[in-house]
């Protein structure tokens, strides 16, 4: 026992450099020296590992997770074979049960759930990560080594998960020379130009860290694809990536550019109708799967931004989306096929081209085709109403997309947990089904006979040390795992996991971590589009203030298109007096966001347009809770600066200063967002701030001139 206590200590004293020196790059899976009290605990349970007889590379990435989480937690070799011992972890397929006797109920678990339970075996305390499938083994391996990780009890597990939805993918909207679009953490972690030769072995972090929450696909490429990744040059590439994922139960898949017959086919069209164009990507199909036999299948963003499309003749997306699903069908692969459009040709408000181009094509996609919606009807803002297309296609199964890149939310400084906004977008009610047909329920497909769900996140990974540009960044990949797994997670206390197992389980600095990021959403709200504005972003970068921009060549472009701001009011008239796009909702939900008396303040100037001097239901006038909203704000950044300030020596030195640094950032562009909204608004209403409200650092036209030529992402 002393010996064993003088190892536990010298390891201890070993990995403390290490833990001093913290970057990020661990991420959530730290592993850190556990106290010799609670290592023992654990060591009576988790001190060994068995499994099946002849594990797949799947089980057999679970074990060598197990020995390097145990390992680092117990500081010392864990050792895995055939033996069962007091305190073997024991990898329990329905085969492994059978040999040994034990009866765990796993019916309702699928392919990828997983079951975990303490029990005695012959009289010994072991621990049973119990699962159907390989990917279930691996994902309960996770689990156990999160639950100790936490400082959770050992000795009384019984616990049992399993996903809600069958794809949980990551959209990497990364070029092939490099660089992300919308990213804010560094170029590609594909490295493309050194593969297949080379893979960077920091792949094998990525896929582990992606299976420790659950995710099992990445789509490579951005979605405004380049023909160039379907040729067999990069395929060849994307095979190398396949092999290292597969082993952590993850799948690639590609995005595809419609018009690749012409650009790389030679044909004189991609018409989705034409035989030849049906035949190319048959074949094409064909040649990736003879690469990658597991190839998920294709993205597609057709007739969106100018990018190429069924549309372009005179064929609807259903009929694009089912020619490129027969092509993966033979080989069980998918379509998803991007609901985000919108048109210059089109007129009519921006927020409704979804809705208008989709709802009619409802039951026409082949039955691998999922339809993929954005969490809102514009582009990711900080604020959005739910996508009216939710619950209105019973006949189509509906993909969830969000974006855990801040594009839109302060790019890679800003501190925004975007759990409680993905959050609210779940639990809202379509009321398509009745009442309670929330978000969630519809992509989960409990109202149609769908064989398909899933939910996709574009990606904010990129080649920076800590992966995603700050520490609290990785909280949003972390979330989006989780709720990609359980849409009806609770953001709250996915953030107490994730604060726990990156700054260590300790009650003080998990309280405070949570307070910060459960303001941090609504901070950015108040001080960058309160009350239901959007898209007040500066154009193309998206970086900054821009709400009196409108001049650009189409009008959705332009911030002011969404304002509408002038001497007499504010905001986008959607009731049946306006666009109307109030209809595209069930009609319960309809009637609530077109009722002044009953729609909330937080969608209110994204449904109408209202008159500076609008009496809130608070007493306020509009121009006064704008102004209230904004410096909100603005204190809100401030006190989480305070709050972080209060950790200073508890959390390790580099990513204090690192956070300390961007949260100073923070303050300074949250004030640039409040006096550049507040100057422009008073310059088209005739308003003033009044006395004690904080003055503006610079004039409207210093606001005004500023260019970001060399902003990151775009």
């Amino acid at each position: 026992m002393l010996r064993g206590m003088c190892l536990w200590l010298l390891a201890a004293m070993v990995l403390a450099p290490v833990a001093r020196a913290e970057d990020g790059y661990r991420l959530w899976l730290r592993y850190d020296a556990l106290s010799a009290q609670r290592a023992g605990a654990v060591a009576q349970r988790a001190a060994s590992i068995t499994g099946p007889d002849r594990p797949s590379a799947v089980v057999a990435s679970a074990i060598s997770e197990l020995q390097r989480g145990l390992g680092g937690m117990l500081a010392r070799e864990i050792p895995a074979g055939t033996q069962i011992s007091a305190g073997t972890v024991i990898l329990a397929n329905p085969s492994v049960q059978a040999r040994l006797g034990i009866d765990l109920p796993l019916s309702d678990l699928g392919a990828e759930g997983y079951l975990l339970r303490s029990m005695t075996l012959d009289g010994k305390p072991v621990t049973v990560v119990a699962a159907n499938g390989d990917a279930g083994l691996l994902y309960g391996a996770f689990a156990l080594l999160e639950h100790i990780q936490r400082g959770l009890p050992i000795d009384e597990m019984n616990m049992r998960s399993a996903p809600k939805l069958q794809l949980r993918v990551l959209d990497h909207w990364d070029n092939l020379d490099g660089s992300v679009e919308r990213g804010y953490a560094g170029q590609s972690i594909w490295n493309w130009w050194t593969l297949p030769e080379h893979v960077d072995p920091r792949l094998v972090d990525y896929a582990r860290a992606n299976a420790s929450i659950g995710i099992n696909g990445a789509v490579l490429n951005n979605v405004n694809a380049s023909a160039l990744s379907l040729t067999p040059r990069y395929i060849a590439k994307a095979a190398a990536i396949a092999d290292t994922l597969r082993p952590w139960g993850m799948k690639v898949y590609l995005s595809a550019r419609f018009s690749a017959p012409i650009e790389l086919g030679g044909l004189d069209t991609a018409d989705p109708l034409d035989p030849e164009v049906a035949a190319w990507w048959k074949a094409k199909a064909d040649e990736i799967y003879a690469s990658i036999p597991d190839f998920g299948g294709f993205l597609v963003k057709a007739n969106s931004e100018g990018q190429p499309g069924p549309q372009d003749y005179h064929r609807s997306h259903a009929e694009g989306a089912n020619m490129l699903a027969a092509a993966v069908a033979p080989h069980g692969g998918i379509v998803m096929w991007r609901a985000f459009v919108y048109s210059a040709e089109d007129a009519t408000d921006r927020a409704k081209q979804a809705y208008a181009e989709f709802k009619p094509l409802d039951g026409t996609f082949a039955d691998n085709v999922l339809l993929q919606v954005k969490n809102g009807p514009i582009d990711f803002q900080p604020r959005e109403p739910f996508h009216p297309l939710f619950g209105a296609m019973p006949e189509t199964p509906l993909m969830m997309e969000f974006q855990i890149t801040k594009e839109y939310l302060g790019q890679a400084t800003h501190l925004v947990y975007l759990g409680p906004l993905w959050e609210e977008v779940l639990e809202a009610d379509t009321r398509r089904h009745g009442e309670g047909a929330t978000v969630a329920k519809v992509i989960e497909g409990r109202y149609g006979a769908h064989k398909l769900t899933g939910m996709a996140g574009v990606a904010n990974i990129g080649d920076d040390r800590d992966w995603t540009g700050s520490t609290f960044n990785q909280a949003n990949w972390f979330a989006f795992g989780r709720m990609a797994w359980n849409p009806q997670s609770s953001a709250r206390n996915i953030a107490v996991e994730w604060a726990e197992l990156t700054f260590g389980p300790r009650d003080d600095v998990t309280r405070t971590v949570l307070d910060m990021m459960m303001t941090s959403r609504e901070a950015v709200v108040n001080y960058m589009t309160p009350l239901g504005l959007a898209h007040q972003m500066a154009t193309g970068h998206h970086y900054g203030p821009g709400p009196w921009v409108s001049d650009l060549g189409r009008p959705e472009w332009n911030p002011a298109y969404y304002n509408r701001a002038d001497k007499d009011g504010i905001g986008f008239d959607r009731t049946a007096s306006g666009s109307n796009a109030i209809a595209q909702y069930a009609p319960p939900v309809a009637k609530e966001f077109g009722d002044l008396a009953a729609v909330p303040d937080r969608d209110l100037l994204w449904f109408h347009h209202l008159a500076w001097d609008y009496r809130m239901r608070s007493g306020e006038t509009l121009w006064q809770s704008l102004l209230d909203h904004y410096q909100t704000g603005v204190e809100q950044v401030q006190a989480m600066e305070r709050q972080w300030q209060s950790l200073k020596g508890d959390i390790d030195p580099r990513r204090f200063a690192k956070t300390a640094d961007f949260l100073r950032i923070q303050e300074k562009e949250a004030k640039w967002w409040r006096d550049a909204s507040v100057l422009y608004w008073e310059s088209v209403s005739g308003k003033r701030a009044p006395e004690g409200y904080p003055e503006p650092a610079h004039d409207l036209d210093y606001y005004k001139a500023l260019r970001f030529p060399n902003a990151p992402g775009h």
